[in-house]
């Protein structure tokens, strides 16, 4: 089923369509007794249409087994990070797994300025259990977010993210 999720669908419909439209033209001009014929292929075409829409918007449950799974299964994928002033470790989640720029913020932790690369290498270390508060951020140009928090510590409250890793806009992301 994973073709009827693509554009492919809505090709063949236009397709479909279009043909059927010149189908109806050419009995109208031709006078054709066919009319009963050309609503039986408008009702089919528009039954097919509302079922891909119906089956492009369900979504499937899925049962996750573990914590390295649910990791895998966050959109954007979940990323931990060492900072280099403060030995703080903290996460980063992101809406979007195609980032290609670097992300420039404060350490969740300490304050201190940091940019993260676009294709970072993120800690193998034991993530402390306790979590701190999330700071969840968006972008106003291109309205994609990211969400921060400090791991095994409290958040830093004036922390900022200064870029956004998707369009790349150098504004501050607002926070909500």
């Amino acid at each position: 089923m994973y073709w009827i999720k693509s554009k492919w669908p809505f090709i063949i419909f236009i397709l479909l369509s279009l043909c059927v439209f010149i189908l109806t033209i050419y009995v109208l001009i031709f006078n054709m007794e066919l009319k009963i014929f050309l609503i039986a292929l408008y009702t089919v075409l528009i039954i097919l249409i509302i079922l891909t829409i119906i089956f492009r918007r369900s979504k499937k449950i899925r049962h996750i087994g573990s914590i390295e799974e649910f990791e895998k299964s966050l959109k954007g994928g979940l990323y931990h990070f060492k900072c280099p002033t403060c030995n703080g470790i903290f996460a980063l989640k992101k809406s979007k797994s195609n980032n290609k720029r670097p992300i420039k913020m404060n350490c969740p932790d300490c304050g201190s300025f940091g940019i993260i690369p676009p294709n970072p290498v993120c800690i193998k270390e034991d993530i402390p259990e306790k979590k701190s508060r999330k700071a969840n951020f968006r972008c106003m140009e291109c309205g994609e977010g990211i969400t921060v928090w400090a791991e095994g510590k409290d958040l830093y409250d004036n922390i900022i993210v200064y870029s956004c890793p998707f369009c790349g806009v150098k504004k501050n992301l607002n926070r909500f």
